[in-house]
């Protein structure tokens, strides 16, 4: 699956990706666990996803 197919957050829910909606000064943000503490964040805007990042964000 890559990004391009993905309309919502819906489209993500699978248990393997955690999806997870983040905190704080990245709440416009959600995430899905890579590996360990590694994360894909990304934003949702009009069905497209936005500002991709690859974090270890703990």
């Amino acid at each position: 699956m890559s990004a391009d197919g993905v309309g919502t957050s819906d489209d993500l829910k699978r248990p393997s990706f955690r999806l997870h909606r983040l905190k704080g000064d990245l709440r416009s943000f959600w995430a899905v666990t890579v590996r360990a503490n590694w994360r894909i964040i990304f934003r949702f805007e009009d069905g497209k996803a936005f500002d991709v990042d690859l974090v270890d964000y703990h």
